[in-house]
């Protein structure tokens, strides 16, 4: 079975270099162009790149499949299916129709919930108990094609999001090598979703870092593990914002962002509800820090 890989961040390059463990004929792989990264800003290939290039894979970088040429050049691959995990880019229906079998998505939710761009970071900011991936047909409307297969996962109490996508990506990566050996043996059935149940995940920004007091300890929580690795949520503290890499919930109570005091492990401040503890925060210009370690050297006195 002839299958063309679609990917670009490292959930991608997890799910790749696991079906090519798997033995499964991958023969070409489509990824993101090189993109300026970093500090200096130096062209960076993705991390599907890399692998593929290491195993000696045709790699095709086109910016879209608008032109004609674009969609001969996979045509002419004749792949038996596309398999597409986070490639970024949106499949026209004439790319759609090129594999003989269709093409697949893992996606990185239980769907129809948390349709779009940030599944796993909504799971995480909304306070979910239970998430996973799911294995599906692409079709043109955005993941809403009939679903194959899913594999479930509890969210932890205190997991980032990072946390998270590190182990769906694992997950994804054995759905999606379970689901080839079904097209390979010809045992694939799909039920369609039922629409009326699906959620949206946009893609976060900045815009959403900043913590509200107003809300209870867990919706805070919620949202400073949601929000890491990225975009990071953020607090202001006497003038200063801070980035908030990790909090607890704690029992304590006061006015909304009111400093309780500080212990041996960390900040504690009072939301609308309860009351969290900053276990690690990093000031404007400075180094992630465990707040003790930064609150000894920067007194709450002279913030």
């Amino acid at each position: 079975m002839r299958i063309v890989f679609m990917g670009t961040p490292d959930i991608a390059a997890t799910c790749l270099e696991k079906i090519l463990a798997d033995g499964f004929e991958v023969v070409g792989v489509y990824t993101q162009p090189d993109r300026p990264k970093g500090r200096g800003m130096k062209t960076a290939q993705s991390p599907v790149k890399q692998i593929a290039l290491r195993e000696n894979i045709p790699v095709f970088q086109p910016e879209n499949f608008r032109q004609p040429e674009t969609v001969e050049q996979l045509r002419a691959l004749e792949p038996d299916l596309c398999a597409v995990v986070a490639y970024g880019r949106i499949l026209p229906q004439s790319v759609l129709d090129v594999p003989k079998k269709g093409c697949i998505n893992i996606h990185a939710s239980i769907l129809p919930k948390y349709r779009g761009s940030a599944p796993y970071q909504w799971a995480v900011l909304n306070g979910e108990k239970e998430t996973g991936v799911t294995a599906m047909y692409l079709c043109r409307e955005m993941d809403a094609g009939d679903i194959i297969d899913v594999s479930r996962t509890p969210i932890e109490e205190n997991e980032t999001a990072g946390q998270l996508l590190d182990r769906l990506a694992v997950l994804g990566a054995d759905l999606l090598s379970k689901t080839l050996a079904r097209f390979r043996d010809g045992e694939v059935t799909a039920e369609p979703q039922d629409s009326a149940q699906a959620t949206y995940a946009p893609i976060l920004d900045k815009s959403m870092s900043p913590i509200d007091w107003s809300k209870t300890a867990r919706q805070i929580h919620d949202h400073v593990r949601g929000m890491h690795p990225w975009p990071v949520a953020t607090m202001e503290l006497r003038g200063k914002t801070f980035k908030v890499h990790e909090t607890r919930v704690v029992e304590g109570s006061g006015s909304p962002g009111q400093i309780l005091g500080l212990t041996k492990t960390g900040l504690r401040i009072a939301c609308g509800e309860g009351a969290v503890e900053i276990r690690s925060l990093q000031a404007e210009g400075g180094k992630r820090m465990a707040a003790p370690d930064y609150f000894r050297g920067h007194p709450l006195e002279d913030q």
